[in-house]
């Protein structure tokens, strides 16, 4: 079975109701052989036409469906429409509004805004598991505008917000909001090789890793952005411009409570961004584990 669509129209006419939906996603999830979401085994029984399972291991013996344990759990959306959702959300440069998708969809746009958020949680939950290392440029952008350039309604209910990123040169992006400063210990720690090469601008807190790394800096406010062509965080900052450009060129304003979450989705497109088109739709159906409710969305 193709699993690989370089447009919609092709996904749509080879997936053109929800039987075809249930057998691409099977497909995909099931690449390496079926299995278990309690228990892991790989020996099932099938009912309603393979819509419901039941594991054989004599001591799980739970039933499920094909969607338990992904985003589409407990969703009334037609899987088929989850998969439209997917191959346009993750093939539009810039990312695409609740008020686009649900349009192109058929959804309402509170149903598409939950949908995107599952897929944002998605991309989240497995996609940063590997450290950086080589030279890995960090840096600290802020998020949010100014009040007076702000709706009435909006004035006073969000302040600016840290966001830490990490770019290994030539190698994937790393970025999350962070409560201050403080916190960028604990990102580079967490996230870069110990021995890396580490690119920062002159703030001093960057100071303390020099025994863990081998730091080199560029001070920005004496106007220097290199040294000697090789010191510098600009692709950092070329992707804090891209990332910006994609979180306020189509979304507007984005609150301080859901930002992580437009952070993790413009981080995966920048990383799957010289991956084909097809690929980008079977990766991010490859890594829709993970539940997120509504409940939990807006607490």
């Amino acid at each position: 079975m193709n699993i690989e669509f370089t447009s919609l129209i092709k996904m749509m006419q080879a997936i053109p109701n929800e039987d075809a939906a249930i057998e691409y996603f099977k497909a995909i999830r099931w690449k390496h052989g079926e299995f278990c979401p309690h228990c892991g085994g790989d020996r099932l029984y099938h009912f309603e036409g393979g819509r419901k399972f039941k594991c054989a291991a004599p001591e799980c013996r739970m039933k499920f469906s094909l969607r338990f344990g992904t985003v589409f759990e407990a969703s009334k959306i037609p899987l088929q429409k989850w998969l439209y959702a997917i191959w346009i959300i993750t093939n539009h440069p810039k990312g695409i509004a609740s008020t686009t998708l649900s349009t192109d969809i058929g959804v309402t746009q509170k149903t598409a805004w939950f949908m995107m958020h599952r897929l944002r949680h998605a991309a989240r939950t497995q996609s940063f598991n590997r450290q950086l290392g080589g030279i890995v440029e960090a840096d600290e952008s802020f998020f949010g505008g100014k009040e007076k350039n702000k709706h009435a309604n909006k004035r006073g209910k969000d302040k600016k917000v840290v966001v830490f990123g990490m770019l290994e040169r030539g190698g994937e992006l790393r970025a999350h909001p962070v409560d201050s400063l403080k916190d960028v210990k604990s990102e580079i720690i967490a996230h870069v090789k110990p021995g890396a090469v580490l690119m920062t601008d002159e703030w001093t807190g960057y100071s303390r890793f020099n025994q863990r790394f081998w730091h080199a800096s560029v001070n920005h406010s004496a106007g220097e952005y290199s040294a000697n062509g090789y010191v510098h965080v600009n692709g950092m900052e070329s992707a804090w411009a891209l990332i910006k450009r994609q979180i306020y060129g189509i979304h507007h304003w984005v609150s301080p409570k859901h930002l992580h979450r437009y952070i993790s989705e413009a981080t995966w497109r920048y990383n799957r961004r010289a991956v084909e088109t097809g690929g980008r739709v079977v990766e991010m159906i490859s890594r829709l584990d993970g539940r997120l409710t509504y409940k939990a969305l807006i607490a």
